[in-house]
């Protein structure tokens, strides 16, 4: 209990009631008299990208003008500006408004501050709008910056942001053979935590690279969320989740990036939309084309056919939860057996048995029932951390 009162020390605060689309939810980086008292004085570098807005003015223009020493931004996949392709390398730069540098952590292979950087700076302070899900990255940088904070004794401070899938917990627990830069920390597809919970579990439950401990970890949390709050993001967290609808279909059509298929990418409804040149009997069809944020999509300038779901309610959406069934659907429609699959779709799904049942025929809800008593156990250890009613 002493070391997770040191993880809270600084998390004193009541929830409110909210309203269903969360427009009373005050983000953490707005709550400057929690953290202004704790950068004081320090030497600061901001993990952040085009999400840290607070009332239409970026974080980091916010604490340059309280008079804090921010020497380095931090940049994450898809860069500051969140325009660069999924997984595409995005070099380092200087923040034209107010002359920062901008060290890329998607661009070398460390995806780590440099030791100069390390030695420079007292603090790391994430302001990031994540997605909540397993194989969404952002959460994987900064798991890599609290373990380098560690290793060179310095702080780290989570300014919290709501999680828009933060209403339910789905998927299977990562099987940590598959670990790698879409999957660090063995959790659901669909985790239901915010940035601020998922610090404070890795480093309590021992999940930092070599079990290590920062220093001082402070989470500064928002104000009136609770994890069925409906949070509607108010900017596109990368360039592909481009409304809701898309960010509540993602944890399922995502896995479509570990086959042959098209979830859409190249067109105005990416994760909404899924097909192929070759899928049979389907009069939906789409092109996609090369556009920012989709420079090279699968299936470029080809015509395919197959599915929108943009008729679905976002509400059945979400109650569907991990939804195997338009995974299934086109690995029937195809035809093509294991050629379907892609080599990276086990680190997608997080386990090595579910393409094997999926080519066995079995149906979406039969295979969820595999990971069920996983989550239950997952969700008992998760409430140890959470900050937020459920």
């Amino acid at each position: 209990m002493q070391k997770i009162a040191r993880l809270f020390a600084i998390i004193v605060f009541s929830l409110t009631q909210l309203s269903c689309m969360g427009q009373d939810v005050t983000v953490g980086a707005a709550r400057h008299s929690l953290y202004l008292p704790e950068l004081e004085g320090k030497r600061i570098a901001l993990f952040s990208n085009q999400t840290g807005i607070v009332d239409g003015r970026h974080t980091l223009d916010i604490l340059l003008e309280k008079g804090l020493d921010v020497r380095y931004i931090l940049s994450p996949e898809h860069g500051f500006r969140g325009t660069a392709d999924a997984g595409e390398g995005v070099g380092s730069s200087v923040d034209e408004k107010t002359g920062t540098p901008i060290i890329s952590l998607y661009g070398g292979p460390s995806q780590k501050p440099s030791s100069d950087i390390m030695e420079d700076i007292d603090v790391i302070v994430c302001d990031i709008q994540d997605v909540g899900l397993r194989f969404y990255t952002y959460y994987v940088s900064m798991i890599r910056l609290m373990e380098a904070c560690t290793e060179y004794g310095k702080e780290f401070m989570v300014m919290d942001r709501p999680n828009p899938l933060g209403m339910y917990v789905d998927g299977p627990v990562l099987d940590m053979k598959y670990r790698s830069g879409i999957g660090r920390l063995p959790i659901p597809v669909v985790h239901g935590m915010t940035m601020g919970e998922i610090a404070l579990m890795a480093e309590g439950e021992g999940w930092l690279e070599g079990g290590r401990k920062l220093i001082k970890l402070t989470v500064i949390p928002c104000k009136g969320y609770t994890h069925q709050t409906r949070y509607r993001l108010p900017v596109a967290p990368s360039p592909n989740l481009k409304e809701m609808k898309a960010v509540y279909l993602y944890p399922s059509t995502c896995l479509f990036e570990g086959t042959i298929m098209s979830l859409g990418r190249g067109t105005e409804k990416p994760f909404i939309i899924y097909g192929h040149p070759d899928m049979p009997g389907r009069t939906f069809s789409f092109t996609p084309r090369s556009i920012l944020g989709a420079k090279n999509p699968p299936h470029l300038d080809q015509l395919c056919y197959g599915e929108s779901l943009e008729w679905m309610s976002d509400e059945d959406i979400i109650a569907r939860g991990l939804d195997l069934s338009y995974i299934i659907d086109a690995y029937n429609a195809m035809n093509v057996g294991d050629s379907f699959f892609r080599s990276n779709f086990e680190k997608l799904i997080g386990r090595g048995d579910i393409r094997r049942m999926i080519e066995e025929g079995r149906c979406a809800e039969e295979i969820k029932a595999t990971w069920t008593s996983d989550v239950e156990t997952f969700k008992s250890t998760r409430s140890r951390y959470l900050l937020y009613e459920e």
